[in-house]
């Protein structure tokens, strides 16, 4: 039975991936920053006897990623999947969006699943098998006006893993990138970076659109266990891709964004009423706003 290691496992779409897995013949260790809030998954797993163990696990901490890194070796056996889930999200524009609340996504979506990387890396390299799995965003693929600093640090990851993938392939290990559109989660509600909105702020109108486009993709979300399914089929399947979209609104995004060139993209954040972005956006993306 392959062990897999999945972090961000409280809720959302690790939770879903940890009892999917776990339920197609994973042994899974189910980890999380903060262990007061296991019970649910806990409960969930006892119910249908399923073979997953929580473990803490922060991310962000050297010495917490070793030390659930090695009990998980001494108890389970080597890691074969490596699903880096756990991440944070915010929403400002970039003029107000304080240093550290940056470098905290940063922490979390990019270097998090670095230092993750780099702690089960060896031992898949070694034994010439493994798979590592990337839970980016759409957000990681079209650059994203009023959440620059998720955005980018989603772009980061996805770029490190498109050459990680090349660069291990010989040794037997792949690497997918999994592209969620708007689903149903808690990681605004989670997060340690803010989500703001000014009605007096320059930034009033990017901030909107940004708002009506998530309300967009809310009006028929995503569900965490479509995402569990796609990161089961990218670890099990004979025929691997290095990315996966999931959802409607991230195919419609991915699509549109291929389409046109980078001066009609910027143009859209010009002097362009509602009216008119609504129908531009429409028309480039299919997505009514």
């Amino acid at each position: 039975m392959p062990v897999a290691l999945v972090t961000g496992t409280s809720t959302g779409i690790g939770f879903a991936t940890a009892l999917h897995l776990a339920r197609h013949g994973h042994r899974v260790v189910a980890t999380m920053r903060n262990l007061a809030k296991a019970g649910p998954l806990e409960e969930a797993a006892r119910a249908e006897s399923l073979p997953l163990t929580v473990r803490e696990l922060d991310v962000t901490r050297e010495d917490s990623i070793d030390r659930a890194v090695a009990a998980t070796r001494d108890a389970e056996g080597p890691i074969d999947v490596l699903v880096n889930n756990a991440g944070i999200g915010g929403a400002t524009p970039l003029e107000l969006t304080p240093e550290p609340e940056h470098r905290a996504m940063f922490e979390a979506n990019y270097w998090g699943p670095i230092r993750m990387i780099r702690a089960v890396l060896p031992s898949m390299r070694e034994r010439r098998a493994g798979c590592i799995v990337n839970v980016t965003s759409i957000a990681g693929r079209v650059a994203t006006p009023n959440q620059i600093a998720y955005s980018a640090s989603k772009h980061a990851l996805a770029a490190a893993s498109e050459a990680l993938a090349h660069e291990v392939a010989a040794f037997g290990v792949r690497v997918a990138i999994i592209e969620p559109g708007v689903i149903q989660t808690a990681i605004f509600e989670n997060s340690a970076g803010a989500t703001r909105f000014d009605k007096t702020s320059p930034y009033r109108q990017v901030m909107r659109r940004n708002g009506k486009l998530f309300a967009a993709g809310f009006r028929n979300p995503g569900q965490p266990e479509t995402v569990a399914a796609t990161i089961l089929e990218a670890i099990t399947t004979d025929r691997p891709r290095l990315r996966y979209l999931v959802g409607v609104d991230a195919e419609g995004l991915a699509a549109g964004r291929a389409r046109i060139s980078d001066e009609e993209w910027v143009a859209m954040g010009g002097g362009l009423t509602d009216e008119e972005y609504n129908a531009r956006f429409k028309r480039y993306f299919g997505i009514d706003l």
